[in-house]
């Protein structure tokens, strides 16, 4: 893919983006297959002040490349987030964007071994399902993650559901006036 993976992923990202709102398409290189094959994926959007713009993945991978997973997902994100408007072209050079490339999901059964900040959860029952990814600003607690999830899924909390956790590989732009990722 590159000599760093996680910004070459980030500039798939940001092409695929930029081409959606008309750009010309450049001609990325062809992306290598990622280590350990496809991933689930979640691109993640902020705006120059850091407020969430759009966030849409995949627990599942859905392609065969990672690059084309992230592609999508951007894609998904800045125009079809059903939470925001779609992205202006005027947006994209303030924009903020990360990628979290999941690991496979693992079932769980003591919540005492979830942490928030290490760990994203999944939360489900028979036909509902709400995923939060891990290390959200504000989700300090494991009470308030499966909260989160819960409702996200439409699922109460007297409500009966089960628990998977994942990990993720992280990767972002760096913030405004900051350097490294």
């Amino acid at each position: 893919m590159a000599d760093d993976p996680g910004a070459a992923l980030l500039a798939v990202a940001r092409r695929a983006i930029a081409h959606e709102l008309g750009a010309p398409e450049q001609e990325p290189p062809p992306p290598a297959p990622w280590p350990g094959g496809p991933r689930g994926c979640f691109v993640t959007l902020h705006d120059p002040a850091g407020a969430l713009r759009g966030c849409i993945g995949h627990i599942r991978p859905q392609r065969e490349q990672v690059a084309e997973e992230v592609a999508e997902c951007a894609r998904l994100a800045a125009f079809e987030d059903p939470r925001f408007r779609p992205l202006a072209a005027h947006e994209l050079a303030g924009l903020r964007i990360s990628i979290s490339l999941l690991d496979p999901p693992e079932p769980l059964e003591d919540l005492t071994t979830l942490d928030p900040a290490r760990y994203g959860v999944i939360v489900y029952d028979r036909t509902r399902r709400g995923v939060l990814l891990p290390a959200i600003d504000g989700v300090d607690t494991v009470a308030d993650q499966l909260a989160i999830a819960r409702r996200k899924a439409g699922i109460g909390p007297h409500e009966r559901y089960q628990v998977q956790r994942f990990t993720v590989q992280h990767f972002a732009e760096p913030a405004p006036g900051r350097a490294g990722t």
